[in-house]
Protein backbone atom coordinates (compact mmCIF):
# COMPACT_ATOMS: atom_id res chain seq x y z
CA UNK A 1 0.00 0.00 0.00
CA UNK A 2 3.00 2.52 0.65
CA UNK A 3 4.65 1.59 -2.29
CA UNK A 4 1.69 1.92 -4.28
CA UNK A 5 1.02 6.35 -2.95
CA UNK A 6 4.64 6.45 -3.51
CA UNK A 7 4.51 5.62 -7.23
CA UNK A 8 1.45 7.89 -7.25
CA UNK A 9 3.33 10.60 -5.79
CA UNK A 10 6.33 10.03 -8.23
CA UNK A 11 4.43 9.85 -11.04
CA UNK A 12 2.42 13.08 -9.95
CA UNK A 13 5.94 14.93 -8.90
CA UNK A 14 6.94 14.01 -12.65
CA UNK A 15 3.72 15.33 -14.11
CA UNK A 16 4.05 18.88 -12.53
CA UNK A 17 7.80 19.09 -13.47
CA UNK A 18 6.72 18.08 -17.33
CA UNK A 19 3.60 20.94 -16.91
CA UNK A 20 6.11 23.35 -15.27
CA UNK A 21 9.09 22.79 -17.86
CA UNK A 22 7.21 22.96 -20.66
CA UNK A 23 5.68 26.44 -19.18
CA UNK A 24 9.43 28.09 -18.00
CA UNK A 25 11.80 25.71 -20.23
CA UNK A 26 11.62 27.88 -22.90
CA UNK A 27 13.35 30.88 -21.24
CA UNK A 28 16.33 29.25 -21.59
CA UNK A 29 16.36 29.01 -25.56
CA UNK A 30 14.31 32.37 -26.14
CA UNK A 31 17.56 33.29 -27.80
CA UNK A 32 17.42 30.45 -30.46
CA UNK A 33 13.86 31.17 -30.73
CA UNK A 34 14.08 34.78 -31.63
CA UNK A 35 16.98 33.50 -34.25
CA UNK A 36 15.01 30.09 -35.63
CA UNK A 37 11.27 31.81 -36.05
CA UNK A 38 13.08 35.13 -37.24
CA UNK A 39 11.05 37.45 -34.75
CA UNK A 40 12.58 39.56 -31.97
CA UNK A 41 12.84 39.02 -28.39
CA UNK A 42 10.04 40.86 -27.02
CA UNK A 43 8.10 38.89 -29.16
CA UNK A 44 9.71 35.56 -28.15
CA UNK A 45 9.10 36.78 -24.45
CA UNK A 46 5.27 35.91 -25.46
CA UNK A 47 6.03 32.57 -25.59
CA UNK A 48 6.66 33.21 -21.20
CA UNK A 49 4.41 36.14 -20.55
CA UNK A 50 1.18 34.77 -22.42
CA UNK A 51 1.29 31.13 -21.11
CA UNK A 52 1.39 32.83 -17.48
CA UNK A 53 -1.17 35.14 -18.30
CA UNK A 54 -3.74 32.14 -19.15
CA UNK A 55 -2.75 30.32 -16.46
CA UNK A 56 -3.68 33.32 -13.98
CA UNK A 57 -6.97 33.79 -15.99
CA UNK A 58 -7.69 30.10 -16.55
CA UNK A 59 -6.48 28.95 -12.81
CA UNK A 60 -10.03 29.48 -10.82
CA UNK A 61 -12.13 28.44 -13.49
CA UNK A 62 -10.95 25.43 -15.29
CA UNK A 63 -10.46 23.03 -11.75
CA UNK A 64 -13.70 24.14 -10.94
CA UNK A 65 -15.21 23.21 -14.61
CA UNK A 66 -13.84 19.77 -14.23
CA UNK A 67 -13.64 18.74 -10.61
CA UNK A 68 -16.50 16.06 -11.20
CA UNK A 69 -15.10 14.30 -13.27
CA UNK A 70 -13.19 11.03 -13.05
CA UNK A 71 -9.14 12.59 -12.01
CA UNK A 72 -7.51 10.11 -13.93
CA UNK A 73 -9.71 10.65 -16.85
CA UNK A 74 -8.74 14.49 -16.06
CA UNK A 75 -4.80 14.05 -15.90
CA UNK A 76 -5.14 12.02 -19.16
CA UNK A 77 -6.67 14.24 -21.40
CA UNK A 78 -4.40 17.56 -19.68
CA UNK A 79 -0.86 15.43 -20.43
CA UNK A 80 -2.61 14.42 -23.70
CA UNK A 81 -3.12 18.17 -24.69
CA UNK A 82 0.48 19.08 -23.45
CA UNK A 83 1.88 16.37 -25.31
CA UNK A 84 -0.03 17.63 -28.77
CA UNK A 85 0.84 21.33 -28.38
CA UNK A 86 4.36 19.84 -27.61
CA UNK A 87 4.63 18.21 -30.77
CA UNK A 88 3.02 20.86 -32.66
CA UNK A 89 5.57 23.26 -31.32
CA UNK A 90 8.40 21.05 -32.53
CA UNK A 91 7.11 20.76 -35.82
CA UNK A 92 6.21 23.73 -36.46
CA UNK A 93 8.17 26.63 -38.65
CA UNK A 94 5.71 29.66 -37.71
CA UNK A 95 5.84 31.60 -34.37
CA UNK A 96 2.19 32.36 -34.41
CA UNK A 97 1.43 28.39 -34.85
CA UNK A 98 3.87 28.20 -32.00
CA UNK A 99 2.26 30.52 -29.99
CA UNK A 100 -0.96 28.90 -30.06
CA UNK A 101 0.84 25.89 -29.42
CA UNK A 102 1.27 27.02 -26.06
CA UNK A 103 -1.90 29.19 -25.45
CA UNK A 104 -3.88 26.15 -25.51
CA UNK A 105 -1.94 23.79 -22.74
CA UNK A 106 -2.17 26.86 -20.76
CA UNK A 107 -5.79 26.99 -20.44
CA UNK A 108 -5.57 23.35 -19.17
CA UNK A 109 -2.45 23.67 -16.73
CA UNK A 110 -3.90 24.44 -13.33
CA UNK A 111 -6.17 21.06 -13.80
CA UNK A 112 -3.72 19.30 -13.97
CA UNK A 113 -1.29 21.05 -11.17
CA UNK A 114 -4.83 21.25 -9.04
CA UNK A 115 -5.52 18.10 -9.13
CA UNK A 116 -1.90 16.73 -8.57
CA UNK A 117 -1.76 18.74 -5.14
CA UNK A 118 -5.18 17.30 -4.42
CA UNK A 119 -4.33 13.66 -5.34
CA UNK A 120 -1.39 13.55 -2.99
CA UNK A 121 -2.85 14.97 -0.38
CA UNK A 122 -5.55 12.60 -0.22
CA UNK A 123 -3.41 9.56 -0.35
CA UNK A 124 -2.55 10.16 3.07
CA UNK A 125 -3.47 11.30 6.42
CA UNK A 126 -5.09 14.91 6.87
CA UNK A 127 -1.71 15.52 9.09
CA UNK A 128 0.87 13.93 6.45
CA UNK A 129 -1.16 16.16 3.77
CA UNK A 130 1.50 18.82 3.67
CA UNK A 131 4.61 16.74 3.54
CA UNK A 132 2.92 14.58 0.86
CA UNK A 133 2.32 17.61 -1.26
CA UNK A 134 5.94 18.84 -0.50
CA UNK A 135 6.83 16.13 -2.61
CA UNK A 136 4.89 16.66 -5.57
CA UNK A 137 6.10 20.50 -5.10
CA UNK A 138 9.75 19.15 -5.61
CA UNK A 139 8.33 18.74 -9.27
CA UNK A 140 7.15 22.13 -9.29
CA UNK A 141 10.75 23.40 -8.39
CA UNK A 142 12.49 21.24 -11.08
CA UNK A 143 10.74 22.46 -13.58
CA UNK A 144 10.86 25.88 -13.05
CA UNK A 145 14.65 26.16 -11.85
CA UNK A 146 16.20 22.83 -13.08
CA UNK A 147 13.84 22.66 -16.60
CA UNK A 148 15.81 25.92 -17.82
CA UNK A 149 19.29 24.62 -17.81
CA UNK A 150 18.29 21.49 -19.33
CA UNK A 151 16.42 22.54 -21.99
CA UNK A 152 19.81 24.78 -22.34
CA UNK A 153 22.41 22.20 -22.23
CA UNK A 154 20.44 20.42 -24.97
CA UNK A 155 19.95 23.19 -27.54
CA UNK A 156 23.53 23.95 -27.05
CA UNK A 157 25.03 20.63 -26.87
CA UNK A 158 22.49 18.32 -30.00
CA UNK A 159 19.80 20.97 -31.36
CA UNK A 160 17.58 23.35 -31.45
CA UNK A 161 15.12 20.06 -32.19
CA UNK A 162 16.47 17.96 -29.43
CA UNK A 163 15.62 21.06 -26.71
CA UNK A 164 11.96 21.37 -28.07
CA UNK A 165 11.42 17.25 -28.27
CA UNK A 166 12.64 17.68 -24.74
CA UNK A 167 9.29 18.96 -23.49
CA UNK A 168 7.45 16.03 -25.42
CA UNK A 169 9.45 13.30 -23.88
CA UNK A 170 8.80 14.09 -20.75
CA UNK A 171 4.77 14.61 -20.90
CA UNK A 172 4.88 11.42 -23.09
CA UNK A 173 6.20 9.15 -20.27
CA UNK A 174 4.15 10.85 -17.48
CA UNK A 175 1.70 10.42 -19.88
CA UNK A 176 1.89 6.46 -20.32
CA UNK A 177 2.69 5.82 -16.97
CA UNK A 178 -0.22 7.31 -15.84
CA UNK A 179 -2.38 5.40 -17.94
CA UNK A 180 -0.94 2.22 -17.05
CA UNK A 181 0.20 2.56 -13.28
CA UNK A 182 -2.29 5.36 -11.98
CA UNK A 183 -5.37 3.92 -10.52
CA UNK A 184 -9.01 4.76 -11.35
CA UNK A 185 -9.84 7.78 -9.23
CA UNK A 186 -13.43 8.52 -9.05
CA UNK A 187 -14.70 11.50 -7.59
CA UNK A 188 -15.89 10.64 -3.98
CA UNK A 189 -17.97 13.99 -3.56
CA UNK A 190 -18.92 16.03 -6.03
CA UNK A 191 -19.53 19.47 -5.01
CA UNK A 192 -21.77 22.06 -7.10
CA UNK A 193 -19.74 25.08 -8.91
CA UNK A 194 -21.97 27.18 -6.11
CA UNK A 195 -21.08 25.22 -3.29
CA UNK A 196 -17.45 25.92 -4.34
CA UNK A 197 -18.11 29.13 -5.37
CA UNK A 198 -19.21 30.11 -1.89
CA UNK A 199 -15.45 29.29 -0.68
CA UNK A 200 -14.99 33.29 -2.22
CA UNK A 201 -17.78 34.75 0.73
CA UNK A 202 -15.28 34.25 3.58
CA UNK A 203 -12.44 36.76 3.99
CA UNK A 204 -9.89 34.85 5.06
CA UNK A 205 -9.97 33.11 1.38
CA UNK A 206 -9.14 36.97 0.26
CA UNK A 207 -6.66 37.40 3.59
CA UNK A 208 -4.50 34.15 2.03
CA UNK A 209 -4.79 35.29 -1.48
CA UNK A 210 -3.80 38.22 -0.58
CA UNK A 211 -0.69 36.58 1.31
CA UNK A 212 -0.22 34.51 -1.29
CA UNK A 213 0.32 37.32 -4.12
CA UNK A 214 2.69 39.19 -2.58
CA UNK A 215 4.54 36.29 -1.41
CA UNK A 216 4.84 35.58 -5.13
CA UNK A 217 5.67 39.13 -5.61
CA UNK A 218 8.50 39.02 -2.78
CA UNK A 219 10.28 36.30 -4.58
CA UNK A 220 9.89 36.73 -8.18
CA UNK A 221 10.17 40.28 -7.96
CA UNK A 222 14.42 40.24 -7.19
CA UNK A 223 14.70 36.57 -8.64
CA UNK A 224 13.41 37.64 -12.07
CA UNK A 225 16.20 40.61 -12.34
CA UNK A 226 18.95 37.76 -10.68
CA UNK A 227 20.86 37.43 -13.43
CA UNK A 228 21.24 40.78 -14.18
CA UNK A 229 21.90 41.78 -10.50
CA UNK A 230 24.95 39.29 -10.37
CA UNK A 231 26.07 40.52 -13.33
CA UNK A 232 25.69 44.56 -12.57
CA UNK A 233 26.08 44.87 -8.62
CA UNK A 234 28.23 41.71 -7.55
CA UNK A 235 30.22 41.88 -10.87
CA UNK A 236 30.29 37.89 -11.14
CA UNK A 237 31.39 36.27 -14.69
CA UNK A 238 29.20 34.36 -16.57
CA UNK A 239 29.84 31.03 -14.89
CA UNK A 240 29.95 32.20 -11.55
CA UNK A 241 26.50 33.73 -12.32
CA UNK A 242 25.41 30.28 -13.83
CA UNK A 243 26.83 28.51 -10.50
CA UNK A 244 24.79 30.68 -8.39
CA UNK A 245 21.68 30.19 -10.16
CA UNK A 246 22.17 26.70 -9.41
CA UNK A 247 22.49 27.12 -5.97
CA UNK A 248 19.31 28.69 -5.79
CA UNK A 249 17.39 26.32 -7.55
CA UNK A 250 19.26 23.16 -5.72
CA UNK A 251 18.09 25.18 -2.52
CA UNK A 252 14.51 25.57 -3.86
CA UNK A 253 14.40 21.98 -3.84
CA UNK A 254 15.60 21.65 -0.29
CA UNK A 255 13.13 24.33 0.97
CA UNK A 256 10.57 21.98 -0.72
CA UNK A 257 11.86 18.92 1.33
CA UNK A 258 11.79 21.31 4.81
CA UNK A 259 8.70 22.79 4.29
CA UNK A 260 7.20 19.44 4.34
CA UNK A 261 8.22 18.92 7.53
CA UNK A 262 7.63 22.41 8.84
CA UNK A 263 3.85 22.70 8.12
CA UNK A 264 3.47 19.14 9.79
CA UNK A 265 4.90 20.16 12.43
CA UNK A 266 3.97 23.90 13.54
CA UNK A 267 2.24 25.26 10.54
CA UNK A 268 0.88 28.53 11.66
CA UNK A 269 3.90 29.08 12.99
CA UNK A 270 5.71 28.46 10.00
CA UNK A 271 4.04 30.84 8.09
CA UNK A 272 3.75 33.83 10.65
CA UNK A 273 7.58 33.96 10.73
CA UNK A 274 8.42 33.50 6.60
CA UNK A 275 7.58 36.58 5.61
CA UNK A 276 9.93 37.74 8.70
CA UNK A 277 12.78 35.60 7.70
CA UNK A 278 12.50 36.65 3.77
CA UNK A 279 12.55 40.16 4.16
CA UNK A 280 15.80 39.93 6.64
CA UNK A 281 17.39 38.28 3.99
CA UNK A 282 16.54 41.66 1.77
CA UNK A 283 18.03 43.71 3.65
CA UNK A 284 21.22 41.78 4.18
CA UNK A 285 20.97 41.75 0.13
CA UNK A 286 20.72 45.14 -0.03
CA UNK A 287 23.77 45.74 2.01
CA UNK A 288 26.27 43.16 1.21
CA UNK A 289 24.91 41.59 -2.03
CA UNK A 290 27.86 43.37 -3.57
CA UNK A 291 30.30 40.49 -2.62
CA UNK A 292 30.46 37.78 -4.14
CA UNK A 293 31.16 35.30 -0.99
CA UNK A 294 28.18 36.72 0.96
CA UNK A 295 25.93 36.65 -1.85
CA UNK A 296 26.95 32.93 -2.52
CA UNK A 297 25.56 32.27 1.10
CA UNK A 298 22.23 34.73 0.36
CA UNK A 299 21.51 32.79 -2.71
CA UNK A 300 21.59 29.18 -0.58
CA UNK A 301 19.52 30.57 2.05
CA UNK A 302 17.30 32.67 -0.04
CA UNK A 303 16.82 29.45 -2.50
CA UNK A 304 15.11 27.35 0.71
CA UNK A 305 13.07 30.13 1.32
CA UNK A 306 11.35 30.23 -2.06
CA UNK A 307 10.95 26.19 -1.94
CA UNK A 308 9.53 26.93 1.23
CA UNK A 309 7.40 29.95 0.14
CA UNK A 310 6.19 27.70 -2.84
CA UNK A 311 4.50 25.29 -0.37
CA UNK A 312 3.15 27.76 2.14
CA UNK A 313 1.47 29.14 -1.02
CA UNK A 314 -0.55 26.29 -1.52
CA UNK A 315 -1.59 25.55 2.14
CA UNK A 316 -2.24 28.68 3.29
CA UNK A 317 -4.90 28.90 0.13
CA UNK A 318 -6.33 25.41 0.55
CA UNK A 319 -6.12 25.44 4.33
CA UNK A 320 -8.48 28.20 4.01
CA UNK A 321 -11.03 26.74 1.97
CA UNK A 322 -10.76 23.27 2.68
CA UNK A 323 -14.38 22.21 1.71
CA UNK A 324 -13.16 23.02 -1.85
CA UNK A 325 -9.44 21.62 -2.68
CA UNK A 326 -9.83 21.56 -6.32
CA UNK A 327 -11.15 25.15 -6.21
CA UNK A 328 -8.67 26.67 -3.82
CA UNK A 329 -5.72 24.62 -5.93
CA UNK A 330 -7.16 26.91 -8.91
CA UNK A 331 -6.77 30.11 -6.80
CA UNK A 332 -3.84 29.37 -5.82
CA UNK A 333 -1.85 28.89 -9.13
CA UNK A 334 -3.83 31.97 -10.09
CA UNK A 335 -2.62 34.12 -7.23
CA UNK A 336 1.05 32.81 -7.87
CA UNK A 337 0.73 33.82 -10.84
CA UNK A 338 -0.80 36.97 -10.45
CA UNK A 339 2.14 37.85 -8.09
CA UNK A 340 4.92 36.64 -10.21
CA UNK A 341 3.59 38.79 -12.78
CA UNK A 342 3.27 42.00 -10.21
CA UNK A 343 6.71 41.05 -8.91
CA UNK A 344 8.20 41.37 -12.24
CA UNK A 345 6.71 44.92 -13.35
CA UNK A 346 7.37 46.38 -9.79
CA UNK A 347 10.90 45.53 -10.02
CA UNK A 348 11.37 46.68 -13.83
CA UNK A 349 10.15 50.04 -12.83
CA UNK A 350 12.10 49.90 -9.51
CA UNK A 351 15.18 48.98 -11.81
CA UNK A 352 14.24 51.92 -14.62
CA UNK A 353 14.15 54.36 -12.09
CA UNK A 354 16.27 53.48 -9.53
CA UNK A 355 18.95 51.11 -10.50
CA UNK A 356 19.02 47.45 -10.13
CA UNK A 357 20.54 47.85 -6.82
CA UNK A 358 17.07 48.51 -5.59
CA UNK A 359 15.27 45.72 -7.34
CA UNK A 360 15.85 44.51 -3.75
CA UNK A 361 13.27 46.80 -1.98
CA UNK A 362 10.60 45.07 -4.43
CA UNK A 363 10.80 41.81 -2.38
CA UNK A 364 11.34 43.57 1.04
CA UNK A 365 8.14 46.30 0.56
CA UNK A 366 6.24 42.71 -0.65
CA UNK A 367 7.48 40.60 1.99
CA UNK A 368 6.15 43.63 4.97
CA UNK A 369 2.75 43.41 3.26
CA UNK A 370 2.83 39.22 2.89
CA UNK A 371 3.25 39.46 6.59
CA UNK A 372 -0.15 42.25 7.06
CA UNK A 373 -2.42 39.59 5.20
CA UNK A 374 -0.47 36.72 7.65
CA UNK A 375 -1.59 38.47 10.38
CA UNK A 376 -5.19 39.49 9.70
CA UNK A 377 -5.56 36.16 8.82
CA UNK A 378 -4.19 34.42 11.82
CA UNK A 379 -5.01 37.00 14.47
CA UNK A 380 -7.71 38.66 13.93
CA UNK A 381 -10.55 35.88 12.33
CA UNK A 382 -9.45 33.06 14.89
CA UNK A 383 -12.36 31.47 16.98
CA UNK A 384 -10.66 30.24 19.74
CA UNK A 385 -7.04 31.14 21.39
CA UNK A 386 -4.92 28.27 19.57
CA UNK A 387 -7.15 28.07 16.30
CA UNK A 388 -6.94 29.75 13.10
CA UNK A 389 -10.53 30.42 11.56
CA UNK A 390 -10.76 28.46 8.05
Amino acid sequence: MANRKNYLILILTIGVFGILNTEMGVIGILPDITDHFQVSVSKAGLLVSLFSLVVAISGPTMPLLFSGIERKKVMLLVLGVFLLGNIVSLFTSNFTVLLIARVIPAVFHPIYCSLAFSVAADSVSKEEAPKAVSKVFIGVSAGMVVGVPIVSFLNNAVSFEMAMAFFAIVNALVFIATLLFMPSMPVKEVLTYGEQLSVLKKLNTWYSIAAVIFINSAIFGVYSYLAEYLQTVTHMSANLISLILFIYGGANIVGNILAGKLLVKSAIKSVVVFPVVLGAVYLLLFFTGQFTISMAIIALIWGILAGIGANINQYWITSAAPEAPDFANGLFLSSCNIGTTIGAAVGALFISRMGTQYVVLVGFLSAILTAVFILLRTYMNRPTKQQISI
